[in-house]
């Protein structure tokens, strides 16, 4: 039976994924930060890691980045809510094998598990296009260059407005940036200050005309 281990900040979300796995895969640990998840990885040696991208301490990145240095590394699987192109290459150059979004079924995710296990490479199906792009050299569209809007706002306020824009609620951006939701109204508040929108609707709109989305 493959063994496998539930990296994920959220609690009652680790709980969630147990529940849909056993008993056809074995949970063998679970761990909510970057330090724990490299502790109970090395201490019950999975086959497979189910990784999420954004914690605290680090992220997906620096699980995988430490995990390198185990003298038998796993083989990880990320299991997230974003879509962002950025966050699919980084985790998959970090190494791991596959990328799957939370809106995946508990049949997919098993599949998905197994094959990863096996050696597959495994992404949800719109996700397969930023790494094929991303690995032919073909980087993934930033924001227009020259637009002076666009310019004024902080990296994070942009991460904020590219979810806001795919119509991601205010808590599911707090999950996939590793914040909480008043940070995200407070970066929505001051996007809409600097671009003088008044609701978030006007700023959807504004974003894709921009293709931010």
């Amino acid at each position: 039976m493959t063994r496998v281990v539930v990296v994920d900040d959220h609690e009652l979300f680790r709980a969630g994924v147990r529940s849909q796995l056993e008993p056809a895969v074995e949970v063998a640990g679970e761990a909510a930060t970057v330090d724990d998840a490299l502790r109970v990885i090395s201490e019950a040696a999975p086959d497979v890691v189910l990784l999420d991208v954004h914690m605290p301490g680090g992220g997906g990145v620096a699980v995988l980045e430490g995990a390198a240095e185990l003298p038998a590394p796993p083989r990880f699987l990320a299991l997230s809510v974003s879509d962002a192109p950025e966050d699919v290459i980084a985790v998959i150059r970090a190494g791991a094998r596959g990328y799957v979004t939370k809106s995946i079924s508990a049949g997919e995710l098993r599949d998905a598990i197994e094959r990863v296990h096996g050696g597959d490479a495994v992404f949800s199906p719109r996700l397969a296009g930023f790494v094929l792009d991303a690995f032919a050299g073909v980087a993934p569209s930033p924001p227009p260059d020259g637009d002076q809007e666009i310019e004024q706002l902080t990296p994070r306020e942009r991460e904020v407005l590219r979810l806001l824009a795919r119509g991601y609620l205010y808590k599911e951006i707090a999950q996939s940036l590793g914040i909480s939701a008043k940070t995200v109204e407070a970066h929505v508040s001051a996007v809409l200050r600097k671009l003088q929108l008044s609701n978030r609707h006007q700023l959807s709109r504004w974003a894709a005309q921009r293709r931010l989305d």
